[in-house]
């Protein structure tokens, strides 16, 4: 049985109030460190969602 890689992609609301999406897909590990990441830096409404490849989430 073939693995199929699975996407992901994050939206969230950045320290001044504007609506941000990510324009790279992650993997599960490295987007859930992101979220992390940008939680740190004062992001709010930081989701994770799984994207097909070569697409992106609408902020």
């Amino acid at each position: 049985m073939p693995k199929t890689m699975q996407n992901y992609a994050l939206t969230w609301t950045d320290a001044t109030g504007k609506r941000r999406t990510s324009t790279v897909a992650y993997d599960k590990p490295s987007a859930e460190h992101r979220k992390a990441e940008l939680e740190v830096d004062g992001a709010t409404d930081v989701t994770v969602a799984p994207i097909r490849p070569g697409e992106l989430p609408q902020p």
